[in-house]
């Protein structure tokens, strides 16, 4: 008898130990901003930050929120398309208006194709990107660039949605 019991004791432990929350608990794993502000700021950059949820102005957050970090590349290709132009220009814009001392210049590629193809086909990218921003007035001197080629890929996946997010240029503000 004292065997059943013990038994029935360690079923419902086991049991409700392997129970699933609620979907309404709150998610407190996310990044959010906690909301607490200090309303006693007197700078303007200091509102502007409180204003936008804690991002600091001409930040990579800023940049992200703001204009867009990433441009992307047909496949084998480092040509600049009407939506990568158009997102280049506002980055250069962004760029002037916070005066940045340097950017890097990530060039990325999907899973296909050797190491090396894919980090020469990633530098190209990347020069692309820099050129670009150079013609639109972003001095060449404040940007470098790098290869990634398939090493650090944003999705992981074979198939075409995780490729084509995968062959992309990332600005990165230093």
């Amino acid at each position: 008898m004292f065997h059943k019991i013990l038994y029935t004791f360690f079923l419902i432990l086991f049991v409700s130990a392997c129970s699933t929350t609620s979907k309404d608990t709150a998610d407190s794993s996310g990044s959010g901003s906690s909301g607490v502000f200090n309303s006693t700021s007197t700078t303007s950059e200091e509102e502007t930050a409180a204003d936008s949820g804690g991002i600091e102005p001409g930040s990579q957050e800023d940049l992200i929120v703001n204009v867009g970090d990433r441009v992307f590349f047909g496949y084998d290709s480092a040509e600049l398309d009407s939506d990568a132009k158009e997102l280049l220009q506002a980055q250069a814009a962004w760029l002037k208006q916070h005066n940045k001392a340097s950017i890097t210049i990530e060039g990325h590629c999907d899973e296909r194709g050797t190491r090396e193809y894919n980090l020469a086909l990633g530098e190209r990218r990347a020069q692309a990107v820099k050129n670009y921003l150079n013609g639109l007035g972003v001095g060449v001197s404040s940007m470098s660039t790098i290869s990634y080629g398939k090493e650090r890929p944003a999705v992981v996946g074979s198939n075409d949605d995780a490729w084509s997010q995968n062959r992309r240029s990332v600005t990165k503000v230093n």
